[in-house]
């Protein structure tokens, strides 16, 4: 089974390849939203994160609030790099133990971890390839406009990530998210029969 890697700067159509992944039989496990599991109350990030940060990030509920700690870490490089400090070894570790999961229950072919930050947190260096999905980035500024985020803090956003082009030279695998829908379709069912091939070639 091959251990494959699927990122994308923010709005660049990573969720949409991971969702026609899944549609063409490929398990995708998504990282970013077991990084948001770790923070809740009772999960092993939740204290550390709190006496990183402070209790102003959290809500009513005693939750850490996203938008506010997003709207932290994102203002400061410092801070980001601390956040992912806590959450990224615990992150790759459950990733670690899904792709063994997955081989146990006889997964063929590939399987796949979606994350925003493969590459910066270090994942890549565990894979046997990388995804990357892309597009320009006036294209992701008019998607997260469309979301109703300020295009100050969208830019932020961007900016916070690693460049596109940077991204795209730890590829091994690129899919173009430019165009319509039904064009990154196409380019999804031949890296999948492409993946089909080699397996059956081994």
């Amino acid at each position: 089974m091959l251990r494959l890697g699927l990122t994308g700067g923010i709005a660049s159509g990573k969720s949409a390849v991971a969702a026609m992944l899944r549609e063409l039989g490929f398990s995708v496990l998504d990282a970013d939203a077991l990084a948001h599991k770790l923070i809740e109350p009772g999960q092993p990030a939740y204290e550390q994160v709190l006496r990183e940060f402070g209790p102003s990030i959290t809500d009513g509920q005693a939750r850490v609030d996203r938008v506010k700690l997003g709207a932290l870490v994102f203002a400061d490089r410092a801070k980001l790099a601390r956040l992912n400090a806590i959450v990224h070894p615990r992150v790759a570790d459950a990733v670690s133990r899904q792709f063994d999961e997955w081989r146990r229950q006889g997964t063929r072919d590939a399987a796949f971890v979606e994350a925003a930050l493969v590459v910066e947190a270090g994942l890549h260096k565990h894979l046997d390839g990388l995804v990357v999905a892309w597009c320009r980035p006036e294209q992701q500024l008019e998607r997260l406009a469309g979301r109703g985020m300020r295009e100050d803090e969208a830019r932020r956003r961007i900016a916070a990530q690693m460049p596109v082009e940077e991204k795209l030279r730890y590829a091994t695998e690129k899919i173009d998210c430019s165009g319509t829908l039904d064009e990154t379709r196409q380019q999804v069912e031949a890296l999948a029969a492409k993946l089909h091939r080699s397996k059956a070639a081994q």
